[in-house]
């Protein structure tokens, strides 16, 4: 992934928020020594603004598509409470193993449960409410994914959709590929639908934090 803020200044946040545990470090460190996409991980300060969004909305049930290793799956698992719960959709079976050996070590573990298959079929039979949605899958599917999961938020939670960005590649026209295509598609969709307020925010490589109106809106 391409820097769009310079490193250093990342690096000057990352410095200035809250920190990443030991055990989402480790879960870090050991991701980019194996996995063969290791910036698919979110890192410790878009952790620390998930964890931050989650506690602002209260949020005791987490809905995660797309868990890869399991960072952001534990950065929600630290902050919900005892009883809450982080439901979080995989279709790779050796990043899950990875995310499932950090699960265990960290106390906050057995609040995650790991739903393996196409993501499109667990949200099928999945009921809501849920506080916070966080959406890092396939892009090509992020338009179905947004809309089951208007479906399942609760009225005062909040969805987040990561890569809102691609790098910078939003900016090109045409698209390089269709999974820029899809997001520029889906942020146009996002900032004109009518049922939600939104705002992206230019966090690593761009966050679309998005809420429901409700019958305020």
């Amino acid at each position: 992934m391409d820097f769009l803020v310079v490193p250093e200044i990342e690096a000057y946040a990352e410095a200035h928020s809250m920190p990443e545990s030991a055990v989402c470090r480790e879960l870090r460190d050991e991701t980019y020594r194996t996995m063969e996409w290791p910036q698919m991980v979110v890192g410790p300060l878009e952790g620390a603004f998930l964890k931050m969004t989650a506690q602002m909305v209260q949020a005791k049930r987490v809905l995660e598509i797309g868990m890869f290793t399991g960072y952001s799956a534990l950065c929600f698992a630290e902050v919900v409470p005892d009883d809450g719960r982080v439901i979080t959709c995989e279709v790779d079976h050796e990043s899950a193993a990875l995310a499932r050996h950090y699960f265990a070590r960290s106390p906050h573990g057995n609040k995650i449960e790991v739903r393996m298959g196409p993501a499109l079929e667990t949200l099928a039979g999945l009921s809501g409410p849920f506080d916070l949605i966080f959406i890092d899958a396939d892009k090509i599917n992020y338009l179905n994914y947004y809309e089951r999961a208007l479906d399942l938020i609760a009225p005062t939670g909040v969805i987040l959709l990561d890569n809102a960005l691609r790098d910078g590649d939003v900016l090109k026209h045409p698209a390089p590929e269709p999974s820029t295509e899809a997001i520029q598609s889906l942020n146009r969709r996002i900032a004109a639908d009518t049922r939600v307020t939104a705002v992206l925010v230019t966090v690593r490589d761009g966050v679309m934090l998005v809420k429901p109106k409700g019958d305020e809106g």
